[in-house]
């Protein structure tokens, strides 16, 4: 966040590739699965920032919520806990989540480093108190320079 520098980037395929990809059949949970690749100094950041832009299709969305829970193995690191509220239809919308991550030990970093896609993460996204997507991520440490 301090830096200004981008980590990654996720973005969906212009719709002239989408249109051509609907031709053929796709999976429905296709886009629901995430891996990324960081170098060990992603460890050690305190706080990072994400830029998140989703549109809303006909009708209004209430109470609009993401819970996020990040593991190591079958330990819990973190869980995050983001309200949208309420989001008008047909809007295009865009929005920040600040991630402050906990403090690690250097042994719990050297493991999660060590074991590439043990780190892994839930997404659970509700509208009015009922979950309407699930997405998975996993994590490697190990990466680069």
């Amino acid at each position: 966040m301090e830096s200004g520098t981008v980590l990654f980037e996720i973005t969906k395929p212009p719709a002239s590739e989408r249109e051509h990809s609907e031709k053929k059949e796709v999976d429905p949970n296709a886009g629901r699965f995430v891996r990324y690749q960081f170098t060990p100094a992603f460890l050690r950041l305190r706080q990072v920032g994400a830029t998140v832009e989703f549109t809303v299709g006909d009708k209004p969305i209430s109470d609009f919520r993401m819970i996020e829970r990040h593991y190591f193995r079958d330990q819990l690191l973190k869980s995050f806990d983001f309200q949208f509220g309420f989001c008008i239809p047909t809007s295009k919308n865009t929005c920040e989540h600040i991630y402050e991550f906990p403090q690690l030990s250097e042994d719990l970093i050297q493991e999660m480093i060590l074991h590439p896609y043990e780190t892994q993460s839930d997404s659970f996204y509700f509208v009015d108190n009922k979950l309407v997507m699930h997405n998975k991520a996993d994590y490697s440490y190990s990466g680069g320079p």
